[in-house]
């Protein structure tokens, strides 16, 4: 059985790589034209998050400048904070 190499275990030597020259680019083609369907299929994109039953509406607000601060200080997700925050202001 095959051992699975990890791509940051393995040691490339970039002088093994050749030159790009402009030969070499004139043969290029995409991927597509070249590997096989089942590899392609890797690649295929997901089609992302689930839609929300109640999308959010996207807005440009001006805040001041340390209101903006406080709220970003806070790390990842301080969008949602200021949303919470303004439910319960709003008695939501």
């Amino acid at each position: 059985m095959d051992k699975k190499v990890k791509w940051d275990e393995v040691e490339l030597d970039q002088d093994d790589a050749p030159e790009l020259t402009e030969e070499i680019l004139a043969r290029a083609c995409p991927a597509r034209e070249v590997l096989p369907g089942h590899v392609m299929a890797q690649f295929r994109r997901s089609p992302g998050r689930p839609k929300a039953e109640t999308p959010k509406q996207q807005v440009t607000l001006r805040l001041d400048a340390d209101v903006l601060a406080h709220w970003r200080a806070k790390g990842a997700g301080w969008q949602s904070g200021i949303n919470a925050a303004l439910r319960r202001a709003s008695g939501l």
